[in-house]
């Protein structure tokens, strides 16, 4: 595949491989999350069963202490012999004296002081706090829950707060999330070089079908300018004839030659369109005043506009040297004008600017006819795109004339500005470089 038709498809195959990989991404994005918060879920609830479980055991060793004073508690109730050194409980009585314990590390005591000293939660319920780390270093996670302890009376006289040091699962809970994530990320590159490749299997029935019809419309208009040629020549010639006296034969030798005007027009733009697809539109820059084009240009649509009570203005323009392909910006700029001119009502107007500074040119073709509607704004360059599809037939128009505009514009490495309302006319605003090098589009 050639030209713009390479263009468009790579375009549309890296769309595809972009909107494939960003539906993989977010597959992907969503199951580590769910896969991570089902990890938290199983791992916090085991270790929450855990507590409850000691917590309870404690509550109850220590009603036993409260009522067998000088007691002892056998191993299945000594909560103080357990072997996980992860496990802490403080037993505090009603005046807040602490009565009964089995420390935790001295690194995090003081921070479990500090959330006994806060504690709001309700009996039962096992919360996580969070230790704020310093210098760069994680703090601390613990899990603790709470059981009250009750006299003979039913009147509380102790709580026991259990709890158990979880930044080691945490931790580990997060390189896992982080070692899931990396793989991931391996998968969605692999992924997206499928997608790519696949991506171009499937545009390649697409290429070849586009290909054709390229080729075709370019064989076409070339083997058709030769007959349209002899068929305008021929009724140049019964024009000219002085045997033919009928009005009625006249009218049809000059509507046959209207309509040969029109498909060769249409023939020749074809032909630039297919040229332009298969990239053999070259450019053969000049320095030429783009000043004197434009004037030029609009001279010579001075006549047809003046048939619709148009007036076409261009000023006092300035000499505007630029280093471009002459024939095609006049093509270009006749394009807009003759667009303008065309979609101008009766008795309207057209003005045509030009500026520049050190690096571009702009020029702008304005009028004050139908305007162009902002979802029209984004298909007007597309080929055969017409937006007043009954006028365009009635002006000659084919829909072709943008696209070859957009065609040069780009080939020069411009830009096209479009503002417009329906109703309030419309101005082109096209952008070019001073001075472009030679090549192929």
């Amino acid at each position: 595949m050639k030209a713009g038709g390479e263009n468009l498809f790579g375009r549309s195959r890296l769309r595809m491989t972009m909107i494939y990989s960003a539906a993989m991404a977010m597959v992907l994005f969503v199951l580590i999350f769910v896969v991570h918060e089902t990890m938290e879920w199983s791992i916090t609830s085991e270790q929450a069963r855990e507590l409850m479980n000691m917590a309870t055991a404690v509550a109850e060793g220590q009603d036993y202490l409260n009522r067998h004073p000088g007691a002892a508690l056998d191993d299945s109730m000594d909560f103080s012999k357990s072997n996980n050194d992860q496990l802490f409980y403080y037993v505090f009585d009603d005046d807040g004296r602490l009565v009964n314990f089995s420390r935790a590390s001295f690194h995090i005591e003081p921070f479990i002081l500090d959330v006994l000293a806060d504690w709001d939660a309700s009996e039962g319920e096992v919360s996580v706090y969070t230790q704020k780390g310093e210098g760069g270093v994680k703090g601390a996670k613990i899990m603790m829950t709470a059981r009250r302890v009750f006299d003979a009376n039913g009147a509380m006289v102790q709580t026991v707060y259990v709890g158990k040091d979880v930044t080691a699962m945490y931790r580990g809970l997060s390189k896992s999330t982080y070692a899931l994530s990396f793989i991931s990320v391996i998968a969605l590159i692999f992924a997206m070089c499928i997608g790519h490749i696949l991506s171009g299997k499937t545009m390649q029935p697409l290429k070849e079908a586009y290909e054709k019809q390229r080729q075709f419309a370019a064989d076409a208009s070339h083997e058709l300018r030769t007959p349209l040629a002899v068929v305008m020549a021929s009724a140049d010639l019964l024009a000219q004839d002085p045997s033919i006296q009928s009005p009625f034969l006249k009218q049809v030798i000059d509507d046959v030659r209207d309509e040969v005007k029109k498909m060769t027009k249409l023939v020749s733009e074809l032909l630039v369109v297919a040229r332009s697809d298969n990239k053999a539109l070259k450019l053969r820059p000049t320095k030429f005043d783009l000043a004197g084009v434009i004037e030029q240009t609009v001279r010579v649509m001075s006549p047809l506009a003046g048939q619709k009570n148009v007036t076409i203005a261009a000023g006092d323009l300035p000499k505007t040297e630029i280093h471009a392909d002459e024939q095609k910006i006049r093509q270009l700029v006749l394009i807009f004008v003759d667009n303008a001119v065309k979609y101008t009502p009766e008795g309207g107007h057209v003005v045509v600017r030009l500026a520049g500074d050190k690096d571009h040119v702009r020029f702008s073709v304005q009028d004050d006819g139908i305007g162009i509607a902002p979802e029209d704004q984004k298909r007007i360059f597309d080929r055969f795109y017409r937006v007043d599809k009954a006028r365009s037939r009635e002006m000659g128009g084919n829909g072709l004339g943008l696209a070859i505009a957009q065609e040069i514009v780009e080939l020069h490495k411009g830009s096209i500005h479009i503002d417009s309302a329906p109703g309030k006319g419309t101005k082109f605003t096209i952008t070019l470089r001073r001075k472009i090098r030679a090549g192929k589009a």
